[in-house]
C-alpha cells in the first residue's frame, strides 16, 4: 500500500514544510563498468558540496545494480567500502524504470537512512529524492541547487543533460545541439537529471512500471497533481554520448535513430 503523502497545498507545499531534512539519490546500474566510477565520482562530490554547506543534512546514495554480468559490481563496492554514504541494492529486472522505483522504494521503506516508519507521511515532506544514470557525471552543484530550489517551494526539479563530446562524433553532437534548446523553462525530462520532494512522489503514484519513458510519465501526474515543477539549465548533467542502447527506448537509442536522420529533417 502506497502511503499517505498527507495534506497537499495549493501551489506547492507549505513553506514550513520545504526544507529539505535528507537527501537520496539513486542511481540505477546495468554492465555500467566504463562509466560508473565517474558517475559515482561526480555524485560522491556533489554530496560534499551539500554536506559542506549544509552539514545538518543527511545524505544517501543508493546504487541499484541491476543484473550486472562486468564489474559494475566491483566497481561500485570499492567505492561503497570508502563512503559510509553509498549502499548497494541487487536487484534481477533489467528495467531501468524498476530499478528506480527499487531504489526509491528501499530509502521509503526505511532500509535506508531511516526514513521510513509511521511518520513517513509527514518526514516525506522533508525528504528529496535525486535521480542520475550511471553513465553520467553530475556537476559538483548539482545537489546543492536542487535543494535550494525545493527550499523555494519547488515538488520537482528538472535538470539538463549534455552529451559527451569526447569520443563522439562531432556531427551528430552538433545534431544534438539543433535538436536542444537547453535554458531555463526547457520542455525536456532527463531520468539523468531529475529531483522530486518525496511527498510529491508519493502523491503522484511514484515511477511507473513500464518499459521506457518512466520519468516522464512521472513528470506528467506530478503537474496533473498541481505539484509545481521548475525546469533548470543552471546543473547540466554530462552523460555519454554512445550509440549502443541501454534502454529500448533510452538516450542511446536516440542518438543512434538522430545519427541516421537525413540532414533535410534536421532543418525542419
Amino acid at each position: 500500500m502506497t502511503p499517505d503523502p498527507g495534506p497537499e497545498v495549493a501551489g506547492g507545499w507549505a513553506e514550513a514544510d520545504c526544507r529539505i531534512a535528507k537527501v537520496a539519490v539513486v542511481i540505477p546500474v546495468h554492465n555500467e563498468e566504463r562509466h560508473l566510477a565517474r558517475a559515482l565520482e561526480g555524485v560522491r562530490a556533489a554530496a560534499d558540496v551539500l554536506q559542506g554547506s549544509r552539514p545538518d543534512t543527511d545524505i544517501g546514495i543508493v546504487v541499484v545494480l541491476d543484473s550486472c554480468t562486468d564489474n559494475s559490481d566491483s566497481v561500485a563496492a570499492r567505492f561503497a567500502a570508502l563512503d559510509s554514504r553509498i549502499t548497494l541494492l541487487r536487484v534481477s529486472f533489467r528495467s531501468v524504470g524498476k530499478s528506480r522505483i527499487a531504489g526509491i522504494g528501499a530509502v521509503l521503506n526505511g532500509r535506508f537512512m531511516h526514513c521510513g516508519g509511521a511518520d513517513l507521511p509527514h518526514a516525506a515532506r522533508r525528504i528529496w529524492l535525486a535521480n542520475t544514470d550511471a553513465d553520467s557525471r553530475v556537476p559538483g552543484g548539482w545537489l546543492l541547487r536542487q535543494v535550494a530550489l525545493a527550499e523555494s517551494g519547488s515538488d520537482a526539479v528538472l535538470g539538463t543533460v549534455e552529451p559527451d563530446a569526447e569520443g563522439m562524433d562531432r556531427e551528430l553532437l552538433k545534431r544534438w545541439h539543433v535538436r536542444h534548446r537547453l535554458g531555463e523553462d526547457h520542455p525536456y525530462v532527463f531520468g539523468a537529471n531529475l529531483g522530486v520532494r518525496a511527498s510529491a512522489y508519493l502523491l503522484a503514484g511514484g515511477f511507473p512500471r513500464q518499459r521506457a519513458h518512466e520519468d516522464r510519465t512521472l513528470v506528467e501526474r506530478l503537474r496533473l497533481r498541481g505539484c509545481r515543477v521548475t525546469a533548470t539549465d543552471t546543473v547540466r548533467v554530462l552523460t555519454s554520448g554512445r550509440t549502443e542502447a541501454r534502454a529500448p527506448q533510452g538516450l542511446g537509442a536516440y542518438l543512434l535513430a538522430l545519427g541516421r536522420e537525413p540532414a533535410a529533417a534536421l532543418e525542419g
